[in-house]
């Protein structure tokens, strides 16, 4: 009966997902293979990508790809990006314990679970309701208490939390929003993918009197940045 019993328990165990067998093994292969081996060595990134359950973030439907290296649609047109390209804008943004960041596209709330263990406070903006609404309660029942998220036009960036020392954009516009730019603080950092059909991160930093200094880095691909119409 015990044999039976336990060939029964293996059989079930064989045909779970990979991710519902082991999402911790899966989750520490993802930063070893996916992002330490190429080159991402910030250690307190690394460890907040290990620290988050990625699988939380997807679709049910998808939970088995969750912690693959590519991007996966999350619906409304968005994606959840590729977890190599998270840790290496997480990266360049370069924030620290102080820091109050601004995020332009909350999607899954992924990027600012990741931002919320290295920030002392993530303000995001997400234009589409349902998702806005639906990362909001994620990120609030997984305890990520120093989030806020709020239903808006990215464009116009967060006035009333400005002034941020780091801004990230997780969708592209063809050009950096003039409004994001007039928020960031000066010594701040703003990360963003940047262009049409071929699209380069920018790393913008404002430097004293407002100067910006802008340097181009790696090619990516992003869903472009929407905005509302005005009424």
């Amino acid at each position: 009966m015990v044999c039976a019993l336990l060939s029964a328990f293996c059989l079930a165990s064989a045909t779970l997902p990979a991710v519902a067998q082991s999402p911790t093994r899966l989750r520490m292969n993802m930063v070893h293979e996916q992002i330490e081996e190429r080159g991402i060595r910030d250690p307190r990134v690394l460890d907040a990508m290990r620290g988050t359950v990625r699988h939380l973030f997807v679709p049910d439907n998808l939970i088995e790809q969750a912690y693959t290296d590519h991007p996966l649609p999350i619906g409304h047109g968005a994606t959840i990006s590729q977890p190599y390209v998270v840790a290496f804008m997480t990266q360049l943004l370069d924030v620290r314990p102080t820091h109050r960041v601004l995020e332009i596209g909350t999607g899954s709330g992924y990027q600012a679970a990741i931002l919320s263990q290295l920030a002392d406070r993530v303000c995001s903006v997400e234009i589409v309701p349902d998702l806005g609404r639906e990362a909001s309660a994620r990120l609030r029942d997984l305890g990520y208490s120093n989030v806020r998220v709020m239903i808006g036009d990215g464009y116009a960036g967060w006035p009333a939390e400005a002034p941020f020392d780091r801004i990230i954009l997780t969708a592209a516009p063809l050009e950096i929003p003039r409004a994001l730019l007039d928020q960031l603080k000066v010594g701040g950092k703003l990360v963003a993918p940047v262009g049409g059909r071929e699209q380069f991160l920018h790393v913008v930093e404002k430097q004293a009197g407002g100067t910006l200094r802008r340097t181009v880095s790696i090619p990516v691909r992003f869903v472009p940045m929407t905005s509302r119409p005005n009424p």
